[in-house]
């Protein structure tokens, strides 16, 4: 990954969009040419109903759990350990999460911003 896709991808150079509350944001298809590469929180108590990673992958941020498993044995994140991200979870506007997901959906009362980048093949 070169640096100017870092820096463009950082920056927004390759798009956004607002989520309200309930909203469903699906990149899961084969037609999908972005996933969600950041998310901005835009309003306090926020939280996330629905958060995958892009193409299933480990050690994200998710409410999948077997997502959350950082070493790839069902050890460090499987399961409950603090890692699984629940509608209990909420975060202060201003918080951004950075990862790569690619299907969101907001709890009731949230809102963020969610910037995207290019998938490459």
């Amino acid at each position: 990954m070169s640096t100017d896709f870092l820096t463009k991808a950082s920056f927004g150079h390759y798009g956004s969009t607002y989520l309200g509350a309930g909203v469903t944001l699906d990149l899961t298809g084969s037609s999908a040419t972005r996933y969600i590469v950041a998310i901005l929180i835009t309003l306090d108590d926020s939280a996330i109903a629905t958060l995958e990673s892009l193409n299933g992958e480990v050690g994200m941020l998710s409410t999948v759990t077997a997502e959350n498993d950082l070493d790839g044995t069902d050890g460090i994140g499987a399961g409950g350990n603090g890692t699984n991200l629940s509608s209990s979870v909420t975060f202060k506007a201003g918080t951004v999460l950075y990862g790569k997901w690619d299907k969101i959906i907001t709890h009731s009362s949230s809102a963020m911003i969610v910037y995207f980048a290019p998938k490459l093949t």
